[in-house]
């Protein structure tokens, strides 16, 4: 299953905002570091966070938007996982920063549901982004959808698999994180992992396998 997702890109220059005030206008990154962050020593936890945060910045982007499924609302959460990040930028002690950053993203994810009074999030499916070009690794069912450029049928049944399932098989396929920084970031047991990203294949398999019996 590694390889056929694609993560979403934000681009060389993230254009991510940082939190304003209320009635000001948004701040935006400044050199791939948050604008307006409080740092003990600003100027040099903006050089380590562009030198050692900066380089995975579509990685958080891409798991908020694989998450949340809203463009607009991955953005809005990716921007304050960065903000949170840099702002803990001392915490960070020796740990892989792809997992550290992603497990705050996911943070801010849950947040911006709680602040959404934990409605499910019904709005269109997200652009799923899959690549064009079928390997010899990928189900038969897959590669003859993305042969025929049936691609909202991906995105559909990427999109409708349940959250945890879909968070694991993001961060396993998507990102090849270790089952083992999985279970990290999601603070569930290494065989629940291991679980939920096994039923997260089947469902899509199925489900795909389903809309090429019907084509």
């Amino acid at each position: 299953m590694s390889g056929r997702l694609i993560p979403f890109r934000k681009g060389p220059a993230p254009q991510a905002r940082a939190p304003a005030a209320a009635g000001s206008a948004p701040r935006p990154l400044v050199d791939g570091t948050p604008a307006g962050a409080a740092a003990p020593s600003r100027p040099i936890a903006a050089s380590r966070f562009r030198e050692i945060v900066s380089p995975h910045i579509d990685a958080a982007y891409s798991l908020a938007r694989y998450l949340a499924r809203d463009p607009s609302a991955a953005e809005d959460i990716a921007q304050e996982a960065l903000m949170k990040a840099f702002s803990r930028l001392d915490t960070l002690r020796g740990e892989a920063v792809r997992p550290w950053l992603l497990a705050v993203v996911r943070n801010a994810y849950f947040d911006w549901r709680r602040r959404a009074d934990d409605r499910v999030v019904t709005g269109p499916a997200a652009d799923v982004a899959f690549a064009q070009t079928p390997d010899a690794s990928q189900p038969s069912a897959e590669a003859t959808l993305i042969r025929r450029g049936d691609v909202e049928a991906l995105r559909g049944a990427i999109a409708d698999i349940p959250e945890p399932f879909r968070e694991a098989l993001v961060l396993r396929d998507l990102e090849e994180l270790s089952y083992r920084d999985v279970a990290t970031i999601t603070g569930a047991p290494l065989g629940t992992v291991m679980s939920r990203l096994a039923r997260a294949r089947r469902t899509l398999a199925e489900r795909l396998g389903a809309l090429e019996a019907r084509a």
